[in-house]
């Protein structure tokens, strides 16, 4: 009796901790191209493909998509990985819709996990997805198995990246001038009156790449179809039109503060050359449980750098079940 007893505990013991771990053979859901509703039924244009974990991208933008982040390397992530693809609502293929707020972004996630029936997750965000991931991750610790942010901001145009976004364009430039100003506003003018300079001697890609052939392939994906860029002009029209009033300040905030209140793992991939988020802008983040790893690149390390980038992010999963 005893013996049964032991031996009733040790295989409860064992299904226990199966279900906290993944596995990296799992494939639960059904790969393909979907349709998700949110809860206020707005339409998301979703695709599922690969094997392993779940994970969900969170493309950056703001108003990107997801297709050239596969088409361009992502889709090597789908060898260990069940990747979730995500157009964020007013993007990509998704639809747009009335409420663009941060609560809301965040939240159509959420409605994406439970429509896919899928209990945890990994995030994966590049750019400007990072302010979304980690107010997922804040927001909806339990259901984070961990974030990885690649090439990711937690504050979108803040003074310090964009005092080097400057500087890097006035190198490229060969120009010595002095940046002036130290709020956003002042800054932001300088910042598109030098880009204005280097598009004009067509070097306007280095903030994004290292070759202008990287640029050139991401258009021609992402031109490829009618793409919705709703979401993206919600968010900065105020920019491009002074009498637009900023409906979303929420986006403008610094996150960085509220890393330290997520303890979950998280892998921070970064470019030594990126200074489309700031080169030095990974040093802000505080997670408690956090791996930095800086590639030599830029911006789009996904596929500039996809063989160190991909390997990067192996490790970082296969290292939760070697524990």
């Amino acid at each position: 009796m005893k013996g049964l007893k032991l031996y009733l505990s040790v295989l409860f013991l064992g299904l226990l901790f199966d279900s906290c771990v993944p596995r990296l053979q799992d494939s639960p859901l059904e790969t393909g191209e979907q349709s998700i509703t949110t809860t206020d039924s707005v339409r998301l244009a979703v695709k599922v493909a690969g094997k392993g974990p779940v994970c969900f991208f969170i493309h950056g933008g703001p108003g990107q998509d997801y297709l050239s982040f596969e088409k361009m390397g992502g889709a090597n992530l789908e060898e260990f990985l069940t990747m979730v693809y995500i157009d964020q609502r007013g993007s990509g293929h998704s639809q747009s819709a009335k409420n663009y707020s941060l609560d809301r972004m965040v939240d159509d996630i959420e409605d994406t996990r439970k429509q896919l029936d899928v209990d945890k997750i990994y995030l994966l965000s590049h750019s400007f997805g990072g302010v979304l991931a980690v107010n997922y991750a804040k927001k909806y610790p339990r259901h984070i198995y961990g974030l990885i942010l690649a090439n990711s901001t937690l504050h979108f145009f803040n003074n310090s990246s964009l005092r080097g976004q400057i500087g890097y364009a006035y190198h490229l430039l060969h120009k010595d001038t002095t940046i002036t100003g130290d709020n956003t506003a002042s800054l932001l003018q300088q910042n598109m009156a030098v880009r204005k300079q280097l598009s004009k001697i067509r070097l306007g890609y280095k903030l994004l790449a290292d070759s202008v052939a990287t640029i050139i392939k991401m258009d021609s994906i992402e031109e490829s179809y009618k793409r919705n860029t709703d979401f993206g002009y919600a968010i900065i029209a105020h920019l491009i039109d002074s009498t637009t009033q900023n409906r979303y300040p929420e986006y403008w905030k610094d996150y960085a503060p509220i890393s330290s209140q997520i303890n979950v793992p998280v892998l921070v991939i970064t470019g030594t050359r990126d200074y489309a988020i700031g080169v030095d802008h990974y040093k802000t983040f505080k997670f408690p449980n956090q791996q930095m790893v800086n590639i030599d690149g830029a911006h789009m390390l996904y596929y500039e750098k996809n063989k160190a980038f991909i390997a990067t992010v192996k490790a970082f999963i296969e290292k939760r079940y070697n524990n």
